[in-house]
């Protein structure tokens, strides 16, 4: 997700996607005029004729694996920790953004004429390296450039970066509380990206079952009505493949998380951008953490957290009383000096959780359409029942930078 304001996962689609949208249509160049701010998009967009996330409903798989057009904004966001044999270490990010331009498709025989446009996001984290590079692209969800379907199976695509499931995989499925359903009918999922000297060709097989974040997969981001997502996450996922950077072929393997948010949503108007947690521990233990942030630097209280056990049980928990979070570290960014936290400590006293969480390397800074910080962490500390545990997770921190340079 990435954008100079955002709140939770759901608000970054709209924004970024919003000035997509003209880029898509042809109208703008996104290297050049398509600055604008999070919040001044969000506070323009008119969310008149979408669907809107207003209460609880329930998930059935595949089928919302794939896409739901009704509603103005949605993402696949995919990231993970890899190494080869050798214990070279990467991280990934991959993210497919879609967005509706208008609430119906425009009445037009040409094969050109859509109301989607799409955006993705290809990183790489070197760690050995210390070096991160990413890259974007936009296209119309027209003519074959970009879309997103699950008939005949899961696959969204924007020109050669793919994610796509299993062949067959049937566009009916099974409530999400049905645990034996582990994703139902999309795995192995295949992942494909390139860009310059990167590319990475993986595969990823099913792991615990769907988590649905907030309440029963409701994520309220603010008090208006309609101002949620619907969020489920498939946060530990085995993984292997392979990595291609600067003519080096890696094989590699490790895990991979799942984030899917869809919504007609806007920034509340006084959250200024979130910071946003994936962490997944040795022991089997994983934990989903983002923090709101007000303008007055304060968390807003519809921030959110939860633990998932080895067995995929959620455990609700409440920011600032379940869940204390504090920076221990800042980062400049050689752009404009633009300063993020850097480091965090994560304590959760009732279950004996007390870890660090640092960057793998410092600067994992896109500098793309919208500027943000996302990249890969390490972990350290006590987990669950005060154990000793190490871990590998991804931090996104938006709303701590201005505008991206011109390119």
């Amino acid at each position: 997700m990435g954008g100079s304001r955002r709140a939770g996962r759901p608000m970054l689609l709209t924004s970024i996607l919003t000035v997509l949208g003209t880029v898509a249509c042809g109208d703008r160049d996104p290297g050049a005029d398509a600055r604008l701010s999070l919040l001044e998009t969000l506070a323009g967009a008119d969310t008149a004729g979408y669907a809107r996330a207003t209460e609880a409903r329930p998930f059935t798989f595949p089928r919302d694996h794939g896409p739901h057009p009704a509603f103005r904004t949605e993402w696949w966001y995919v990231t993970g920790n890899l190494a080869d044999a050798g214990g070279r270490r990467f991280g990934f990010q991959l993210t497919i953004f879609r967005n509706a331009l208008a609430p119906t498709a425009p009445d037009l025989a040409s094969g050109w004429a859509t109301n989607q446009a799409y955006m993705g996001h290809f990183t790489l984290t070197d760690v050995d390296g210390d070096r991160f590079q990413a890259f974007e692209r936009f296209s119309r969800g027209a003519a074959g450039l970009a879309g997103a379907e699950i008939d005949p199976r899961l696959r969204v695509w924007i020109d050669q970066w793919v994610i796509q499931g299993a062949s067959g995989s049937a566009a009916s499925g099974t409530d999400a509380r049905d645990t034996a359903a582990n994703g139902s009918g999309i795995f192995p999922l295949r992942l494909r990206a390139s860009a310059d000297a990167v590319a990475l060709d993986l595969t990823l097989d099913a792991g615990k079952p769907p988590v649905l974040q907030g309440e029963d997969g409701l994520s309220q981001k603010g008090p208006e009505p309609g101002n949620a997502s619907y969020y489920y996450s498939l946060t530990r996922m085995p993984t292997e493949g392979s990595i291609v950077l600067d003519g080096a072929r890696f094989a590699v393997s490790g895990l991979a998380w799942l984030d899917r948010e869809w919504s007609t949503s806007a920034l509340s108007g006084d959250q200024v951008g979130w910071d946003w947690f994936a962490l997944q521990l040795d022991d089997g233990w994983d934990v989903m953490a983002y923090q709101l942030r007000r303008s007055d630097g304060t968390a807003d209280p519809l921030s959110e957290a939860a633990l998932v056990g080895p067995a995929g049980e959620k455990v609700p928990l409440t920011w600032g009383e379940d869940v204390v979070l504090e920076p221990t570290g800042r980062w400049r960014s050689p752009i404009d000096g633009a300063e993020y936290p850097s480091g965090w400590r994560l304590r959760i006293p009732a279950r004996g959780w007390d870890v660090r969480i640092d960057p793998v390397v410092e600067d994992q800074e896109l500098d793309l359409a919208f500027r943000y910080w996302e990249g890969a962490v390490l972990v350290t500390g006590t987990g669950e029942g005060g154990r000793q545990v190490g871990g590998r997770g991804y931090v996104e921190l938006t709303g701590y930078a201005g505008e991206p340079r011109r390119r």
